[in-house]
């Protein structure tokens, strides 16, 4: 008995390392192009050219392949070292192939999938971030709804730890897409932004005649709480006020590629992209963007 339980382990066992080695697991070399934003770009050139069709346009998914923007399963790899292997040498049973390219191409591509599946914060957009800074507070007229590091205006979120809680891209598309896809953990995606439930154009008039606007922090069917346009906190007895208005939609502006010339708002996200700091990894995760980025 003892000894037919023992075959049995190895057997369940060596099934379980051919798996894990289909799988790319295991440890293997460093990405070499690891922090390259030149890498990243080329990767991504060569993911458009060669991956696209079965894993979709930013990872997020395709007819034939899953999503593949977090590092949460695994069988999409779980490290960069893994990720080379599934992409060189396939997934058996699967219609992921072996893609024949050199390994300095196969890592531009991992260093590619490597940003998507990383916060901001990881790997920051290329651009002089001093300038940058200088558009948020100046020109481009972010800090005056928007707080950094103290510093701002409270009718908007706070954009302190912008960079450690999103995606490069996320970020990229808040300042100039009404509607766009945000990834979450294990390649989920959601097809536009969900309707917010705060910092939403407030109207208050109060029984005396007097109007108050700004952005509304909470409501429920006796009081509400909203940041007013003079930067100041009001609190107000639903009873006591003669009309109140919110609108569904936020009042941030979608066309800042249009409102900043090319090199003021890659330097902008130069900046924003740098705003935060590293999550440290949840105990039990294998990877990916932290729980409930967004």
């Amino acid at each position: 008995m003892r000894t037919g339980l023992f075959i049995a382990l190895l057997l369940v066992a060596s099934s379980a390392g051919s798996l894990m080695g289909q799988r790319g697991a295991g440890a293997g070399p460093p990405n070499p192009f690891l922090g390259n934003a030149q890498a990243v770009s080329e990767g991504e050139t060569l993911y458009n050219q060669k991956c696209t069709t079965c894993h979709g346009s930013g990872g997020g998914g395709g007819e034939i392949g899953p999503a593949i923007v977090s590092g949460d399963r695994l069988d999409i790899g779980v490290s960069d070292a893994q990720t080379f292997n599934i992409i060189k040498n396939g997934v058996a049973g699967t219609p992921m192939t072996a893609q024949r390219l050199p390994d300095a191409d196969i890592w531009k591509i991992v260093t590619y999938i490597h940003a998507l599946r990383g916060t901001a914060i990881e790997n920051p957009l290329p651009g002089e971030v001093a300038h940058g800074e200088a558009v948020f507070w100046g020109k481009g007229q972010c800090g005056n709804c928007h707080m950094v590091s103290g510093r701002g205006g409270l009718t908007a979120p706070d954009l302190s730890n912008i960079a450690g809680t999103r995606k490069a891209s996320s970020i990229v598309d808040a300042l100039t897409k009404q509607q766009h896809r945000v990834y979450g953990s294990g390649g989920a995606h959601l097809r536009m932004l969900p309707a917010m439930d705060s910092y939403l154009p407030v109207y208050v008039t109060t029984a005396d005649g007097k109007t108050i606007d700004g952005v509304l922090l909470n409501e429920d069917s006796y009081s509400l709480q909203m940041i007013g346009n003079d930067q100041q906190l009001h609190l107000f007895d639903k009873a006591k006020l003669r009309k109140v208005a919110v609108e569904s939609r936020s009042l941030m502006p979608t066309d800042y590629d249009k409102r900043l010339t090319p090199d003021e708002f890659k330097d902008l996200m130069a900046f924003l992209t740098r705003q935060g700091m590293v999550a440290a990894p949840a105990p039990g995760r294998r990877g990916g963007p932290p729980e409930g980025e967004r």
